[in-house]
């Protein structure tokens, strides 16, 4: 078997894309979406009439509610094809404010019901790991609305989800090798940080263990990845959701895929951090001590917040 193949055997495989014309080949079986990525397929030709379609369905309505309509078509036809869950990104620019959040995702999950899908089996609301953003994932999951926290990159934010009781979470592989490899200049070894020495490889492997050890019932899905040796090092985790360029390489190769996370050996490894409270305070501080967790979350949502805007110009302007 080919990579892909060999890793859906430990992996539940997830597809990173906005552009649903591609997932048929690859047969994942969620799908993951952002403000980014939808950009990035509205712009081609195959879904100008997609495009056209919502706009002319809705004009005359606020930018923001045509949007998420948007969102949610891509999403819906998304759900066509996959057998599992889809998830949808409320605005990043939303990250700091809980009750906001919590009304952006009810509105996404009414359009998803009008489109008659199952939301509590199919569709995650994706929301950014702030302290509001976890506390607005924590009402939504008590109201049977399941939740997935994006731009993870700490084991405070990973403990704070755990205990607010979100479905899934969503760690960010290749930023965290970024901000590394940055740092270290031309100090950096790529082969000694390579494989399980890849940092971002290390930060979800600690958040899995720790989880596992704990009884946490929250999902790890590793995000975010810049090349196939940090999927396959972390083969055996809940999920990974993938970019199609990256499922393509997997899918192009037989090299061997060797199971390296599993419940059953998630005892094993260095020990973990300490606890962070849980008030507000203890978490804030916590994530503070993470000069590498606040620069790519506050760098995340600006990215996310400005692809929004550059959104919001195209429907305006179309």
């Amino acid at each position: 078997m080919n990579q892909l193949d060999t890793l859906k055997q430990f992996t539940t495989v997830v597809a990173d894309t906005g552009d649903f014309r591609q997932l048929a080949k690859f047969q994942p079986q969620d799908a993951t979406t952002n403000p980014s990525l939808i950009l990035k397929a509205v712009q081609k030709a195959d879904y100008a009439p997609l495009l056209a379609e919502t706009l002319g369905r809705h004009r005359g309505e606020a930018v923001d509610a045509v949007m998420d309509r948007l969102i949610v078509r891509f999403g819906s036809e998304i759900l066509s094809i996959i057998p599992g869950r889809v998830s949808t990104e409320v605005d990043a620019r939303l990250s700091f404010d809980a009750d906001a959040t919590v009304e952006r995702a009810r509105r996404i999950v009414a359009l998803y019901r009008a489109e008659g899908v199952d939301v509590e089996r199919r569709v995650l609301v994706k929301i950014a790991a702030t302290w509001e953003g976890i506390q607005a994932a924590a009402r939504l999951e008590r109201e049977g609305i399941r939740t997935n926290l994006t731009l993870l990159f700490s084991f405070a934010q990973a403990v704070a989800c755990g205990r607010a009781g979100v479905r899934l979470i969503s760690p960010f592989v290749g930023r965290i090798y970024d901000w590394h490899k940055k740092s270290a200049g031309t100090a950096w070894d790529e082969a000694a940080n390579a494989g399980a020495a890849d940092p971002g490889v290390r930060s979800v492997r600690q958040i899995y263990r720790y989880y596992k050890q704990a009884g946490v019932k929250t999902e790890v899905m590793g995000a975010s990845f810049r090349n196939t040796g940090q999927i396959v090092a972390l083969a055996g985790c809940d999920l990974l959701t993938i970019s199609p360029e990256l499922l393509a390489q997997l899918a192009a190769s037989d090299a061997p895929v060797v199971r390296a996370l599993s419940a059953g050996a998630a005892d094993s490894g260095e020990a973990l951090p300490e606890l962070p409270g849980e008030r507000e305070a203890d978490f804030r501080y916590a994530f503070n001590e993470d000069a590498m967790a606040t620069d790519k979350l506050a760098e995340g949502i600006r990215a996310f917040a400005a692809d929004a805007r550059h959104l919001e110009k195209l429907l305006q302007s179309a």
